[in-house]
């Protein structure tokens, strides 16, 4: 493992990178590009763009990094992780042609029905009117239409007629999308309660982190546009060590298998967005190459041992021996989004942010979307502005503890929902 203090880059601008930072800060020396205010006050911001990939290379030299942690999919789908692995650097992320299994849903598909994994049933088409034609064959609505390539999360339409689903072929193949809806499929709809689940893992072994559900609708009770993610808690109680043992030895192990099996070995953080029918199938709903955004605001909180270890040991290739499997989650963690009012479609931003110099015990407030302007005051600039973390020994504490952080802060276009673990706290409450 790490002798001396490692010194960390961890690539990208949002909540989920001043997590990571927040995280390795504990154990290491810590530099994010281009990171946002919450990063500055742990280390030290390079201002590149994620997506510049040559600069990444050179700033690791330079600054002599000795491990990189990329957050968003798009700079590993474009092979960030590739150039730094060829210039001799440690990465923990996927390769690009490992990293498909979310830059492109079709392959995702294929790898799935390859591996024998559970997910929706339906198609892949490239021709519009082949992809109309097997709408009109579907029994059941809603149907569930997507774009095969990276949309940033908005790619994925679920269309309560088949009306519905016509048009949006008909926009995907249009360019609503851009190269992303080139491929489109169609799938059931499934039913049931979503689950995230984020593992480790060196390309064979797995060490599942506790597992998650974020709130994608913007409005309470579930409703409204979908979004990047509301907020998230975890642990949730029914993801219980029986559930997660059928998530690692059905799911994850054979598409890790499969991937190998290709040519492309997968090494990083493998998310599967599942759904859990009310009789107990799992079925996956997508995987994602990186750390989920907001979930890594609820897991990386929760763990009780330094995940800086388990990234170094994958990334450098050493041994690496999860004791257990399946990590327990020490206590629980609530994270509320603060959104700008006119997300998703378009957040105001520009707007100056006021937080209390005193902070409620048990909370951590992640910066996701701000930046300081020339005369240094906080302000939005983006949909989702801060991630507000309660902490506490059960789901219902810390629900109290984000909402009383949520409340404190102040900005004149904040909105955020009132209800986030709204299903696990209904739980306890009956339990």
């Amino acid at each position: 493992g790490p002798r001396q203090q490692l010194k960390i880059l961890v690539v990208g601008g949002g909540g989920r990178e001043h997590t990571l930072c927040w995280a390795a800060s504990k154990s290491a020396d810590v530099f994010c590009a281009p990171g946002n205010p919450g990063t500055a006050t742990l280390g030290t911001n390079l201002p590149l763009k994620d997506s510049d990939l040559d600069g990444i290379v050179s700033a690791v030299a330079e600054h002599k990094i000795d491990l990189t942690i990329v957050g968003p999919e798009v700079p590993l789908a474009a092979g960030l992780a590739d150039k730094l692995m060829d210039a001799g650097h440690y990465v923990f992320g996927p390769r690009a042609n490992a990293a498909q299994i979310e830059a492109s849903k079709a392959f995702s598909k294929k790898t799935m029905e390859e591996a024998g994994v559970p997910t929706a049933s339906g198609g892949v088409f490239r021709d519009e009117a082949e992809a109309l034609s097997y709408l009109t064959s579907l029994a059941d609505e809603p149907v569930v239409v997507k774009a095969s390539g990276l949309a940033a999360g908005k790619g994925v339409l679920i269309c309560e007629s088949r009306a519905d689903a016509e048009l949006a072929v008909r926009e995907m193949f249009a360019g609503k999308f851009g190269a992303a809806g080139d491929e489109v499929i169609i799938e059931e709809c499934l039913q049931g309660e979503e689950l995230s689940v984020l593992a480790l893992t060196d390309g064979e072994q797995s060490l599942l982190l506790p597992p998650s559900q974020d709130h994608k609708r913007i409005g309470e009770g579930d409703t409204g546009l979908n979004t990047g993610g509301m907020g998230a808690y975890s642990p949730v109680s029914t993801a219980n060590r029986e559930l997660l043992g059928r998530v690692r030895d059905e799911i994850l192990s054979p598409v890790l298998a499969r991937l190998a099996e290709t040519g492309a070995p997968y090494k990083g953080v493998l998310y599967a967005g599942l759904m859990i029918s009310p009789s107990g199938d799992l079925n996956v709903l997508e995987f994602n190459c990186r750390f989920g955004d907001p979930e890594a605001q609820v897991v990386l909180p929760v763990l009780d041992f330094d995940i800086l270890e388990h990234m170094w040991q994958i990334a450098a290739g050493e041994t690496w021996r999860p004791v257990d499997s399946l990590a327990e989650a020490s206590g629980a963690a609530v994270t509320t989004v603060l959104a700008s009012r006119g997300y998703p479609a378009s957040p105001e931003k520009g707007v100056a942010i006021s937080i209390p110099a005193d902070l409620p015990s048990d909370t951590i407030l992640f910066h996701a979307g701000t930046a300081r302007d020339n005369d240094g005051v906080l302000r939005t600039s983006g949909g989702r502005v801060l991630c507000a973390t309660g902490l506490g020994s059960d789901v219902s504490t810390a629900v109290r503890r984000s909402r009383e952080l949520a409340e404190m802060v102040e900005f004149e276009s904040k909105i955020f929902r009132r209800d986030i673990a709204w299903r696990e706290v209904a739980r306890a409450g009956t339990a």
